[in-house]
């Protein structure tokens, strides 16, 4: 753990101190540049630039649905990152077109609703006169082209999602005709069509920026003007038509899509059948460059070793990637050309500086999966016959052989079971060699061979005897206690605990996605904390308004391929965690970009299981060093948006073993993952969240996994392939092994869907063993959790795991931070690991800046937009920190009359009211009206606020008459505050026209308060809220 985390001070109820400027370094460290002809960028000291693309203003942090909605102070815009650098000069001609247009053109955000919001935004059309006169007073242009994303719709092949629209292409063209020099930053979640900048002679420079977070603007500033250098890598092939693609013709269909290229997906498919893409995998440029050199390559027993010699031979510092692949024999199953099977980031070198990395990687982690017998060991891993060569290089296409060694005689490495297999037939992609040339064939795949129901009784776990002797979970020490506590659970508490409540559940921190453990009295009152879950991966999503730190999303988390960095960043998460009490974050998301359509792809790291077992392994690490939880999830094939509680995903139990389970097998081995959330979809008949032969045979069984594993929220089950799905199926998840159903709302007892339990008991066709077995995952979490510490002061541990494919040996320097800056003589309010500070005090310069480090530092002053820049720097890293001058709006508090104010009379108030920053949300309601206590005509969406005066400290009954639109599966939030505390929140799913009342008390203190009732998502009608006092 690096000098960092001993200056972060967790504050309950509040975003982490430094952890966005920490975000900021990270979103830099992802972005990638795909080119730059004449050596365009890093801009030059003070270079004139004009920015084009409205995206400028509106900068993506991340997708949206529950993967992205975290709630910020602010998000950083390229265009307000930009206007701070002080070598950056900004064409305010254009600047001020685009501003007034967006006036006139506000942001679409659809209805509110999760994937009603276009995935881009109409652009300026642009007037040629207007960009003919900027290419006269600017040098450079920068062209921003944005694209979100998110849950319950797809991207597609279409003007404005995986293709630019029109009015994106006379943009270009109009730029890319008046200016000699044109910048690309594509401000997207996921990879899209680039045919079309290829054509353009003047776009010198290309970068995928992502979705960096809320400090995403200043990461992408940092790298425009060469304060960082850029070192991120592609972790998807680039494709020139998205039809090159092997799945693509076997995507997005409603009912079911056959898994067709198998285990060739992304380059495995493009290396292996000679395909070219536009921009391969592991691409990515730099500003200096870097000489590779191998100095040694060996194998001792099952460990390959390399020693790799990475020099800086450019100018600026710099950071590389080192990749390791494979070449495999075919054999007799087939393989990839070429597989990643380790890489590694070197620390930040000046020019002329060498890094020496060593690199061992375990053979075995590369085995082929024979799902078909022709080795003669169906159902195994196995290391065929044949010579194995080492490639190194810093792209999938830019490696040479280092070593190679032969094995005589094909060697099982592991011995499975046939699990997860398909029950319907269909083709697979297989090479062929032809003449010396690798062709595509294809070959039936191997069907199931067992009978699913029977295999699940004859493994059926043994009743818990009952002792009496633990009847506390504190008095819980070992297994054996563990056991008998368990033991003596009614039915009733079994089932209870077999259930979690929410959205927004009452009983933990507001807001947040589910409460499971101990949700009842009965359950409560044996010593069961409450445990809490949290949306991601984006961040904590809490729909009570709370803020939190919006972090870069997964694929640009995966471009910076640096392992030790994401974990710091998962220590970042899980202080955060903490300081909310918040036990689990649903995150991260470690599905395979299988095609750019998925609209959650932002959210996943890659194409690749390695790289995506890696960093979501590193990232759960991190957060549970700390005591918190990271849910990884969607397990497994979550591929699609489209039709996604239904689409049946049909794949080859090879392609399963060897790409779609893979990366969440690295990520409990290497990162000793404790939590699971499974997927909404069927995979081979069997949807994921009761499915046996995943939950159980192959994650628990083979992989040791000891953890709890939830369902998705309001997932559906059914008992084999073939076989109805639903809701209320609870005895296919707990057969299955499946801890949690997520959710039921705000009772356990009063689940909607008709639970099967209790008939399925009588039936025997349930087990009280199979929900014992259950309990006892649910209760070891609980025993770790954090919610148990602070219950009790302390918690248990599970035991340490670490066998990562691949280690790479390197040592963690320490960030280069101030001590204390100093504006002409005066010090400023001084926080080490905070780096962006802003003052009243306009600096020139002329202005004394005085610094005080243990480290090299740079001080760069514009006297045009009153800004200083520092750079502190030790021998491997670099750190900022930005100074700026604002213009400070006087906020002024309105004026009213206390004694005429009461709860039964309160006054309304604006955006101005200092005691409560409502400036953010969308709109402030009028022609609110008051009757008797009821207030009526609220807004649809935003915050209604109101002063009133409490004389004695009392009890209130918040009563709420709601109804919806239609609008199918949501979940939408309302939040009541009392000044700046969040009271409560509660959250509504569709009642499809019927109303509903719902009550909620709170408690307020003698004096006078701003009551403010918040509304975050359309889709809501408020008929009135009543208040009344409580006697």
């Amino acid at each position: 753990m690096s000098n960092l985390f001993d200056l972060i001070k967790v504050k309950k109820h509040q975003p982490l101190v430094g952890f966005k400027d920490f975000c900021r370094r990270l979103s830099a460290e992802g972005i990638v540049l795909l080119k730059n002809k004449n050596n365009t960028l890093p801009l030059k000291k003070k270079a004139k630039v004009a920015v084009f693309g409205r995206i400028q203003f509106h900068y993506y942090k991340s997708g949206t649905g529950s993967g992205g909605l975290v709630n910020v102070d602010k998000v950083v815009s390229i265009i307000d990152a930009l206007l701070e650098n002080p070598n950056v000069e900004i064409n305010k001609d254009v600047y001020r077109l685009y501003q007034d247009w967006i006036k006139e053109n506000p942001y679409n955000a659809g209805n509110g609703m999760w994937a009603s919001e276009p995935w881009s935004q109409i652009e300026m059309p642009l007037n040629e006169e207007d960009v003919s006169k900027a290419s006269k007073s600017s040098e450079v242009a920068i062209v921003v082209i944005g694209r979100t994303a998110g849950e319950d719709k797809d991207n597609g092949y279409y003007e404005g999602s995986y293709l630019l629209s029109k009015e994106e292409k006379k943009m270009l063209d109009l730029v890319n005709k008046h200016f000699e020099h044109v910048i690309v930053l594509l401000n997207v979640g996921n990879i899209i069509d680039m045919n079309y900048f290829e054509n353009l002679d003047h776009v010198d420079s290309i970068l995928y920026v992502w979705h960096g977070g809320m400090e995403g603007g200043r990461a992408v500033s940092d790298v425009l003007s060469g304060f960082i250098t850029p070192s991120g890598k592609l972790v998807n092939t680039i494709p020139y038509q998205v039809e090159d693609l092997p799945s693509h013709a076997h995507f997005g269909d409603r009912v079911k899509n056959f898994y067709v290229e198998d285990i060739y997906v992304g380059y495995r498919y493009f290396e292996t059948f000679n395909k070219k893409a536009l921009y391969p995998f592991g691409f990515g440029l730099s500003y200096t460059t870097f000489d590779i050199d191998v100095k040694k390559a060996d194998k001792v027993d099952n460990l390959i070793n390399l020693s790799v010699l990475v020099k800086n031979t450019g100018n600026h510092k710099g950071k590389e990637v080192v990749q390791v692949y494979l070449n495999a024999p075919q054999g007799v199953l087939g393989k990839a050309s070429k597989s990643l099977v380790g890489f590694a980031k070197t620390k930040l070198l000046s020019p002329n500086e060498e890094e020496l990395l060593e690199i061992k990687i375990d053979e075995n982690s590369y085995a082929s999966y024979d799902d078909k017998g022709k080795t003669g060991y169906k159902s195994c891993f196995v290391l065929e016959q044949g010579e194995y060569k080492i490639l190194v290089g810093n792209s999938v296409v830019d490696t040479k052989l280092v070593y190679s060694y032969e094995i005589n005689e094909t060697k099982v490495v592991r011995q499975c079971v046939e699990a997860m297999a398909p029950v319907e037939s269909f083709k697979r992609l297989i090479p062929k060699l032809e003449n010396g040339n690798i062709m595509e064939d294809y070959e039936d795949v191997p069907l199931r061979s067992y009978n699913y129901l029977e295999r699940i009784e004859a493994n059926k776990p043994e009743e818990l005897e009952t002792k009496n002797k633990v009847t506390s979970l504190k008095e819980v020490k070992n297994e054996e206690d563990l056991n008998d506590f368990v033991s003596t659970l009614t039915i009733q508490d079994l089932a209870d605990i077999s259930q979690g409540e929410g959205m927004s559940s009452p009983k933990v921190t507001s807001g947040t996605a589910s409460a499971f453990g101990g949700l009842t009295e009965e359950l409560k009152g044996k010593g069961i904390p409450i445990m809490c879950c949290a949306d991601g991966p984006s961040g904590i999503r809490m729909d009570s308004g709370s803020k939190a730190t919006s972090i870069p999303n997964g694929t640009s988390l995966a471009c910076t391929w640096n392992v030790p960095l994401i974990e710091e960043l998962g220590i970042f998460l899980g202080l955060e965690l903490k300081a909310y009490d918040i036990d689990c974050l649903l995150g991260p998301g470690m599905n395979i970009h299988r095609h750019p359509f998925n609209g959650r792809n932002f959210e996943y790291f890659s194409e690749d299981p390695l790289i995506s077992g890696m960093i979501g392994g590193a990232y759960i690490k991190g957060i549970q060093s700390v005591g918190s939880f990271a849910v990884m999830k969607h397990m497994a094939c979550n591929s699609q948006e489209t039709a996604r509680f239904d689409s049946d995903s049909i794949v080859s139990e090879r392609a399963l073993r060897e790409i779609y389970l893979k990366g969440f097998e690295i990520a409990i081995k290497y990162g000793n993952a404790k939590t699971i959330m499974t997927s909404y979809n069927p995979i081979n008949g069997i949807w994921a969240a009761g499915n046996y032969d995943m939950n159980t045979l192959i994650i628990r069984d083979e992989w040791g996994f000891d953890g709890v594993i939830m369902t998705d929220w309001w997932a559906k089950m059914n008992d084999d392939a073939g076989l109805e799905s639903r809701r209320g199926n609870l005895k296919a998840m707990i057969k299955s092994q499946n801890d949690v159903y997520m959710v039921v709302g705000n009772s356990v007892r009063e689940n909607p869907y008709e639970p099967n339990i209790f008939s399925s008991l009588e039936e025997k066709t349930l087990h009280v063993s199979e929900m014992q077995r259950n309990a006892k995952n649910i209760i070891r979490l609980a025993l770790a959790s954090n919610a148990f510490e602070k219950e009790y002061g302390f918690r248990h541990k599970y035991e340490e795991r670490n066998e990562p494919p691949f280690i790479v040996d390197s040592k963690k320097s320490e960030y280069p931070l101030l001590k204390m800056v100093k504006v002409d003589g005066e010090s400023i309010s001084f926080n080490p690991v905070v780096t962006t500070y802003y003052l009243n005090k306009e600096i020139t310069i002329d202005t004394n800046i005085e610094v005080e480090s243990d480290y090299p530092f740079l001080i760069e002053k514009n006297d045009e937009n009153h800004s200083v820049l520092i750079k502190v720097s030790n021998e491997d890293e670099e750190t900022l920190y930005s100074i700026i001058t604002i213009d400070h709006e006087r906020v002024v508090k309105p004026e009213f009359d206390y004694k005429t104010i009461s709860l039964e009379n309160p006054i309304e108030i604006g955006v101005n009211y200092a005691k409560f920053p409502i400036e953010r949300f969308a709109e402030i309601a009028n022609g609110v009206t008051f009757e008797d206590g009821i207030f009526t005509k609220l807004p649809k969406k935003g915050r209604i606020s109101y002063v009133v005066n409490i004389p004695v400290y009392s009890k209130w009954i918040i009563n709420f008459k709601v109804t919806t639109e239609d609008i199918g599966l949501a979940q939408i939030p309302f939040s009541t505050y009392v000044d700046d505390e969040n009271k409560f929140t509660l959250t509504i799913n569709n009642l499809h026209g019927k109303e509903l009342v719902i009550s909620e008390q709170i408690i307020i203190e003698p004096g006078v308060h701003v009551l403010s009732f918040v509304f975050n998502m359309t889709g809501l009608i408020i008929k009135e809220i009543h208040t009344m006092k409580h006697n």
